[in-house]
């Protein structure tokens, strides 16, 4: 790395010049994070631009690099779901799995060499098109990537429904595919040619973090701990090859994450940690019960295929449709109790090493930011904590989707009445959490009636302040919709 800053110019087969911009040897990177670069089933995209872009994917794209071109992002980060690939259930030879009329069915359905090779040809063929696409595609070519996947870059909800469809042939199949897929087009790496040696220093990729195996994939998980700057570092948690209903990953991956992040050089300061759902976020535990109740009526039709209640369900196995969303999020039940004990010890983690820890997440399609903090509201005993000196005072900062739809209204209305209720689930451990109620403003200046949590399609600007010592995180909302101007 040279000591000052620096463009770097390239072409491939003779085309036009790409530059892309490298940091100097004492700066701390600018860059950009984003997530959910995709539509959801049924969202009409047209609906999403306004004259003069090509599709409703381009807007905010376009003005991020507009931000680049006025001060150039080093990276570029994506929070998950870089790619939808929902869609693989459209493939020709997948309609016989789809179409079957049970659940139990589709469980037990024969994996065929014509499934095999629909779903690699998809994969293969929906990477080399969407990476190549629009205002995306010159992001991509000009700002160095850093990635992590969602659950959308393999199929909606991998890794959160029951073990009987998780380990059936199709589904296993698809969800490991996937992951082949997204390491060879998102991290750049192929397992059998890079290895998976479990020590430090010994991938190709000196990040790279080869963590516990796959609970329903054939790979291990692929976590990162990345170089943004001399006081930045970044871990990218894989918490989605390992995950289950009870688990996000297992104690070997942290052990191994941990165990790599206490050897980083006594000059960083701030350590950002990507997971691809908040750890801050209300939850909805009474819906998530409602839902997954044995006798819930709409799921007791749906097995048995005696009704048609599709909308309603899962078409993967009759579920309630948003089941799987629900049990993805770490304020789960299957997942609170690992998301309480990851917090302490990130705490830990920060008092010992004299680190700020941030959360940078995605999924939710919403802006937000929350906070962990100090229990204790100060006395004349026990003076209040001020962030600069609490090392439990960490920000979740939620930017999504750059691309997809905001929740309906009553989503919104709803989260956002539960975000200003008080959260006693780590109050013993002295750690109080809260979301901050950032949107007095919409973005189009008028008052604004989610103060917590914001539905536009939106991105985040990511600086070093020189002065201060201090990340700032600047959430980019789009002002109107498909017009391809953001606020911050």
């Amino acid at each position: 790395m040279l000591t000052f800053a620096s463009s770097v110019r390239y072409n491939i087969n003779r085309t036009a010049k790409i530059e892309f911009f490298v940091p100097g040897s004492n700066q701390n990177m600018r860059w950009a994070a984003h997530s959910c670069n995709g539509f959801s089933a049924g969202i009409n995209e047209a609906d999403f631009r306004q004259p003069g872009f090509e599709s409703g994917y381009d807007p905010v794209w376009c003005d991020l690099l507009n931000k680049h071109a006025e001060k150039p992002f080093h990276c570029m980060v994506g929070g998950g779901d870089q790619i939808y690939c929902d869609r693989l259930t459209n493939e020709p030879e997948m309609q016989g799995w789809l179409n079957t009329k049970t659940a139990d069915g589709r469980i037990k359905f024969i994996l065929t060499d014509e499934i095999k090779s629909a779903i690699d040809r998809f994969y293969f063929n929906h990477y080399c098109n969407h990476f190549r696409r629009g205002a995306f595609a010159r992001a991509n070519r000009s700002i160095p990537m850093l990635n992590m996947l969602d659950d959308h870059d393999l199929i909606d909800g991998f890794g959160s429904y029951p073990d009987d469809l998780q380990t059936s042939p199709v589904f296993s199949t698809i969800g490991g595919r996937g992951y082949f897929w997204f390491l060879l087009f998102q991290l750049f790496v192929v397992d059998d040619i890079d290895g998976t040696l479990g020590q430090p220093g010994q991938h190709t990729f000196k990040s790279m973090i080869i963590s516990g195996d796959g609970a329903y994939i054939p790979y291990p998980g692929h976590s990162m701990l990345s170089y943004l700057g001399p006081q930045v570092y970044m871990l990218l948690l894989d918490a989605r090859a390992e995950r289950k209903k009870e688990q996000v990953c297992s104690k070997f991956t942290y052990d191994r994450v941990f165990a790599e992040i206490q050897k980083l050089p006594p000059t960083v300061e701030h350590l950002v940690f990507l997971l691809d759902v908040a750890e801050l976020f209300p939850g909805m535990n009474f819906l998530e019960k409602t839902l997954d109740s044995k006798i819930n009526p709409l799921v007791m039709l749906g097995k048995t295929g005696t009704m048609a209640v599709t909308g309603f369900l899962n078409k993967f196995n009759a579920d309630a449709e948003l089941l799987d969303d629900l049990n993805d999020h770490w304020t789960a039940a299957g997942h609170k109790q690992e998301r309480n004990w990851f917090v302490k010890e990130c705490q830990s983690l920060a008092l010992r090493q004299r680190l700020r820890i941030s959360f940078v997440s995605g999924d939710v399609h919403c802006a937000a930011v929350a906070a962990f903090k100090s229990l204790h509201g100060g006395s004349r005993f026990m003076p209040a904590l001020t962030p600069e000196r609490d090392h439990r005072y960490m920000l979740n900062v939620v930017t999504s989707a750059i691309v997809n739809t905001p929740p309906p209204a009553g989503v919104l209305k709803l989260v956002n009445q539960l975000s200003s209720k008080v959260h006693k689930t780590m109050h013993g451990q002295d750690t109080d959490e809260t979301m901050i109620a950032l949107f007095a403003t919409a973005p189009d200046g008028t008052p604004s009636k989610s103060k917590y949590i914001y539905g536009a399609r939106n991105w985040a600007r990511v600086v070093w302040n020189e002065q201060t010592g201090e990340l700032e995180f600047d959430l980019r909302l789009e002002r109107e919709k498909g017009g391809g101007v953001t606020v911050g």
